[in-house]
């Protein structure tokens, strides 16, 4: 399997018609039982693993070309080809294909007979050749008629492509063109359109080859202009000669370079601009067309690669300072498509490639280019950035990380001397010109973000035994870079509300906050110093107040994703600074409303309560509980208040835990014959009985410690009720935060509830949170007592179609049914009044 003869690369066509190369290996072939039949074998010679097992079909066309090519399509839209090292392990597979099919190896294509009828198999294969008519004018229709009638059959085709080859008969047709325009003959001209294009639809590489030529193209070209659907031919000959113009930017000394150049120039234009566009029967047909360009431009990128005096001159010429600006704009521009170019290469080409690249010396190029006020020069050079970044992410950290060594150590010799250092990191370039993206749809700050996002991401950061590359580049960034990025959202919050809340503002900062947010999940103590250093949480809620709905929701996002964290110091950090007062505000003015705010807010708070954050879930009570206790559309603010008197009353009552323990210890030392009713009673007592002092024990057990396990039961049956008559005291006396001094407080007036609580005309809608009727719409505030808000909750629950589905609020509302005959008379009365 050493043999460099069978060393082969794999390609695949995608969807938009490129060769993707999959891997380099040896080829074999030999009988593959799980196939049942002979196939064609790629192990890679890298791990020995399977690049390719394809079975040999009978009626499968492969097509040789250029002596080194294997081509042929595995199903519809699936196209594959194997690229030799050498003709003679080409020739090689060639003759197995051959054999197993029953083909002559002479042949460079096979075609499947299956659909041509007996009496036209029985006719190709007795002649042994195709005879084309004589090539004169008199006889051009008869030629049209000839090739659009051999399309249809795979054989007719294979015998006229030999024929147009082994005649020379390509120029002799070009050789009545002329005579046709010459003459005006405009049916000739006709006829030889739909001749020449008959013969791009062979997918013939010798023919291509013919018609590619330096003395051919031309012609072939003004054949192409005479599309008997058009009333005006088209003029692709003079954009061609007049107004594409070869520009040069670095003298090419290779002749055949500069001829390939022209070629692939050709060919491009005729596939996108000269050919119509193929129909679904025909787009296979192209495929040769297609191949022809992506090794052309494999040729090209290997052979300027090579001249390294080339590429010395470009790299000079592009950082000179005296190169004026339109030269520097054609140097970039032949810069961005040689990367593009490069995109052809397989992997190891490419390492090489951008190897080169950076070895010339590419970033600091870019970053003097960048630094240029001309916007098409730095737009070129950002997708230049953009084929380094994604090729090769660590390369351009470690030069950034470099530079910002070398300036450090510039400026502390300047700070000796008294003068200050002006150097602009490039990674700080890149921030600059996504804040400073003037486009009203802001596209180029996206490419420009999802770069960064790239270069921060630790996924594809270096994995060396002692990661220095995610430690030091993420010090480096937030060191030097961060404060750049945040800088336009410091800068717009420094009120209650943004500064400025255009939509192009908005636009930005929500790329901000992406990229910000995308940082808490993936970085660790490097981030959170900062947000908690810089009180970065406390400006990015300042935007829940914005009218942009997105921006909004970007803040809350972002605040969503630190509390996901679950890390007490950020707990913390949010308590201390009362930062969900702007959700709660947030939430209130968005009144209610059914929409995308309403859930994310309720989603948030239902997170705290379900992973049971003890402190946060202490916070919100504690500070907010006046704002939302109202809220019964859903079960999310009851729930946590239900957490947090359980919270207070294990701190407060510590021996409720022992007795909680004492009661379940007793279950187990039962008479067995009661176990069926005391287990079934066990259960069915919900936590809410619990909470009223209401303790289900067996009857054997009754008279076991009563004293003990009754007191701390009975202090906190009148605890509870001392804090209640408290709360409807303070009810009337205290603001909606709880806060001692808030900075800004949430109104309690009858307008801010009803927001929250009342009906809009447009939301009369059944199941609505302010539908008529709805536990979401309770009158204002001490207008009705509160049994009888809570006889509404219970007759009318069930209409309503809640914001966020918790399987658990189901259950507990058939539990309160079934039950409700069997609840104790204190609650009865309570219910019932």
């Amino acid at each position: 399997m050493t043999d460099t003869r069978r060393r082969v690369k794999v390609y695949t066509l995608n969807e938009d018609r490129q060769w993707d190369d999959r891997g380099t290996g040896h080829v074999s072939s030999g009988y593959v039982e799980r196939l049942k039949g002979m196939s064609l074998l790629v192990r890679a010679e890298s791990d020995g693993s399977l690049l390719l097992e394809s079975k040999i079909n009978p009626n499968t066309a492969y097509q040789k070309q250029q002596d080194t090519l294997i081509v042929w399509s595995e199903a519809e839209n699936y196209d594959l080809a194997l690229s030799f090292q050498e003709k003679a392990g080409c020739d090689e597979i060639w003759e197995k294909i051959c054999q197993v099919q029953g083909k002559d190896p002479s042949v460079d294509i096979t075609q499947d007979l299956v659909d041509e009828s007996e009496e036209e198999r029985f006719d190709d294969m007795s002649s042994p050749g195709l005879e084309l008519p004589s090539c004169e004018l008199s006889r051009l229709e008869e030629i049209a008629e000839l090739v659009a009638s051999s399309l249809p059959s795979p054989l007719r085709r294979e015998k006229l492509a030999l024929a147009l080859e082994n005649e020379g008969y390509i120029k002799k047709l070009l050789e009545l063109f002329h005579v046709c325009e010459d003459l005006e003959n405009i049916e000739g001209l006709h006829h030889l359109y739909e001749i020449i294009k008959g013969i791009f639809l062979l997918n013939r590489t010798a023919l291509f080859e013919v018609m590619f030529s330096e003395e051919c193209i031309m012609d072939v070209i003004g054949c192409l202009e005479y599309d008997p659907a058009l009333s005006q031919p088209r003029k692709h000959r003079e954009f061609l000669t007049k107004t594409a113009k070869f520009k040069e930017v670095i003298p090419i000394s290779d002749p055949e370079l500069k001829q390939k150049i022209h070629q692939t120039y050709r060919v491009q234009y005729i596939q996108d601009m000269v050919l119509p566009t193929p129909s679904v029967f025909e787009e296979n047909m192209l495929s040769t067309l297609h191949s022809f360009i992506f090794f052309n431009k494999v040729e090209i990128v290997g052979m300027l690669q090579e001249d390294e005096k080339f590429l010395t001159d470009l790299f000079a010429q592009l950082t000179d300072e005296a190169t004026d600006e339109e030269k520097r704009q054609e140097l970039v521009n032949f810069l961005k498509e040689f990367c593009a170019f490069s995109q052809t290469l397989q992997p190891q080409n490419r390492d090489a490639f951008f190897k080169t690249l950076s070895n010339m010396g590419i970033l600091p190029a870019l970053e003097v280019i960048l630094g240029m006020d001309d916007t098409q020069v730095r737009s070129a050079a950002t997708d230049i950035f953009s084929y380094l970044v994604e090729y090769n992410p660590s390369m351009v950290r470690e030069f950034v990380m470099q530079e910002a060594q070398q300036n450090d150590d510039v400026s502390k010799k300047l700070t000796e001397q008294k003068i200050t250092n002006k150097d602009i990191l490039l990674i700080n370039l890149i921030i600059e010109h996504m804040i400073c993206d003037t486009d009203p749809e802001l596209g180029g700050a996206v490419q420009l973000m999802g770069l960064l996002r790239t270069l921060v991401d630790p996924e594809n950061m270096l994995a060396t035994a002692n990661k220095t590359e995610k430690t030091e580049f993420l010090g480096f960034f937030y060191k030097h870079c961060m404060h750049v990025l945040t800088a336009p959202l410091l800068a717009n919050t420094t009120e209650d509300k943004p500064s400025k809340d255009d939509f192009q503002t908005a636009q930005l900062l929500a790329l901000v906050l992406e990229l910000l947010t995308f940082c808490v999940e993936h970085h660790t103590y490097h981030i959170k110093n900062y947000i908690i250093n810089k009180d970065i949480l406390r400006r990015v809620l300042v935007l829940m107040a914005s009218k942009h709905a997105f921006l909004a929701l970007c803040a809350l996002r972002f605040k969503r994703k630190i509390i996901g964290l679950k890390d007490e110091f950020y707990n913390r950090y949010i308590m201390k600074s009362f930062l969900f007062e702007p959700v709660v505000k947030a939430f209130l003015n968005n009144g209610s409303r059914y929409n995308l705010m309403n859930s994310a807010i309720i989603e948030m708070f239902e997170f705290i309560r379900v992973e049971d954050i003890k402190s946060l879930t202490a916070h919100v009570i504690e500070n907010y509980w006046k704002a939302l206790e109202d809220v019964d559309y859903v079960q999310t603010f009851k729930g946590l208040k239900l957490r947090f008197e359980q919270q207070r009353e294990r701190q407060d009552n510590p021996k409720l835990d022992s007795m909680r323990s004492i009661l379940r210890n007793h279950r187990y030392r039962r008479d067995a014959r009661t176990l069926e009713d005391e287990e079934e009673m066990w259960f069915n007592t919900d936590e809410d009985d619990m909470e009223d002092g209401e303790a289900v024990v067996s009857p054997s057990d009754k008279t076991k410690n009563d004293d003990d396990i009754m007191d701390p039961i009975s202090k906190f049956m009148e605890r509870k009720k001392l804090k209640e008559s408290e709360e409807k005291e303070v009810l009337l006396k205290t603001n909606l935060s709880g806060r001692q001094s808030p900075s800004f407080k949430l109104s309690l007036s009858s307008g801010t509830k009803t927001s929250l609580t009342s009906q809009s005309p447009a939301a009369n809608l059944p199941g609505s949170p302010g539908s008529p009727g709805s536990p979401g719409s309770p009158g204002s505030p001490g207008s009705v007592p509160k049994s009888t808000s809570q006889t509404a909750a219970i007759t009318t629950k069930g209409g309503l179609v809640g914001l966020v589905d918790y399987p658990d609020d189901d259950e507990d509302d058939d539990e309160d049914e079934d039950k409700e005959d069997t609840l104790p008379l204190s609650k009865k009365a309570k219910f019932e009044s």
